[in-house]
């Protein structure tokens, strides 16, 4: 009788589980995986190409859609970069926004992250109950900048323009009646901080439903616990930042490490998992939702009272208002040269980095002193998890190859670029 030998399988890239553009190619021992191959590149958009043929302003838009999960924490990365180099001022309610949104943006991602892992493994409720939540959060994406997920509202210099005093409200039609229309308008009377402030009162209660129906549930703990362990110092060794390094107990975290915008004023925690497993990683990502229901609160409270510009004063760099556009002939020049022209950058380098979502993002620029960038490196975090698959997945079964790739919380616009 011949000897039985390893075969080979592709996983995905129609597996759901795969994110549509993952070509893991698994060599498996019956149903024990001896080697895991990612293969990426089959959504690679030349982001980092594009932008050298494009002003400033231009490439802006390009970050939404590298990682599409975490659209203004992407824009905020490059933005610090931009202004870093133009040693420029941003005012102090702009970064309060700034920092809002970051962790509006934070609690979006963590919210599909948690569905779509769920669902992976095979618990369906969740992802029902998480794309109520992050339905709430839309509307605040759309109410500032018009767009439910390509915003572009983080500006060089600031924001795109300030916080509207009113919400969009739902209205009556053939299928809704004016009763349950008003109920669905109870939090959208007032402004768009009012509706984040009754937001951040119901969240804890939403975030207990999804304990509920995860944490102690007997199935998810045999998908998760134990499932792709990485010890802190191999986490290191292999350059995981963000959730997938604090899981294995590390407590590192840019937003208290190396502090940007205005988290140096803000009280939030540090979550730490201790064995460096998929559910410790479960366990670290839903904590920093509730720290950041904690960190719009506190940006909720302080905008509240402290009015101000939110976008820097130079119209060098960003646009005059409208009314003084259409009525000064220097805002008219300033308006349109910004946005044929765009902004000259001193020649020089610089790197940004923020705490994203999944982990690490930066962005590396070179200006060689002309109104586009010369060279633009994209440092983002799930590229570099991506490279851990073989490892954590080796000895595992086939059906922890889902979890692993859950766990890593990877969104490929970001890792192929």
């Amino acid at each position: 009788m011949a000897d039985i030998k390893n075969y080979t399988l592709n996983f995905g890239p129609q597996h759901p589980a795969a994110h549509g553009v993952l070509r893991l190619v698994l060599e498996l021992d019956g149903e024990v995986i001896q080697r895991a191959d990612p293969h990426i590149g089959l959504l690679h958009r030349a982001t980092e190409k594009l932008a050298e043929s494009k002003t400033y302003i231009q490439a802006l838009p390009y970050m939404d859609r590298l990682d599409y999960m975490s659209m203004m924490c992407n824009e905020q990365a490059y933005c610090l970069a931009i202004e870093k180099m133009l040693g420029l001022e941003v005012p102090v309610r702009a970064q309060y926004i700034r920092v809002m949104f970051a962790e509006i943006t934070r609690m979006l991602n963590h919210l599909l992250w948690v569905g779509a892992h769920a669902i992976d493994c095979g618990a369906m409720t969740v992802m029902l109950y998480a794309f109520r939540e992050r339905e709430d959060l839309l509307d605040a994406y759309e109410a500032v900048s018009g767009a439910r997920l390509h915003a572009a509202y983080f500006r060089p210099g600031g924001v795109y323009r300030d916080l509207p005093d009113s919400m969009p409200r739902h209205q009556p039609n053939k299928i809704r009646s004016a009763k349950s229309t008003a109920e669905l308008n109870r939090n959208r009377a007032g402004s768009l901080l009012d509706f984040l402030d009754d937001f951040t009162k119901r969240f804890p209660t939403y975030l207990s439903e999804y304990h509920t129906l995860l944490t102690d549930n007997r199935i998810w703990k045999q998908r998760t616990v134990g499932i792709g362990v990485v010890s802190p110092e191999r986490a290191l060794n292999l350059g995981f930042t963000g959730p997938m390094l604090r899981g294995s107990g590390v407590e590192w975290d840019l937003r208290k490490k190396q502090p940007y915008e205005v988290y140096d004023r803000l009280d939030f925690d540090v979550p730490v998992g201790k064995t460096g497993d998929t559910y410790d990683r479960y366990l670290v990502r839903m904590e920093e939702m509730a720290q950041s229901n904690r960190i719009i609160k506190q940006c909720v409270d302080w905008l509240r009272v402290n009015p101000g510009p939110v976008i820097t004063d130079d119209h060098k760099i960003a646009p005059p208002d409208r009314e003084s556009m259409k009525s000064n002939m220097e805002e008219l020049i300033h308006h349109f040269k910004l946005f044929t022209e765009g902004f000259p950058v001193p020649e020089g380098e610089a790197y940004a980095a923020i705490e994203h979502p999944k982990g690490e993002f930066g962005i590396y620029l070179i200006s060689d002193g002309a109104n586009k960038p010369y060279r633009l490196k994209i440092r983002p975090p799930a590229f570099v998890h991506l490279a851990a698959l073989d490892e954590m997945g080796r000895g595992h079964m086939l059906a922890d190859a889902v979890a692993i790739i859950g766990t890593m919380d990877i969104v490929f616009g970001e890792v192929d670029r």
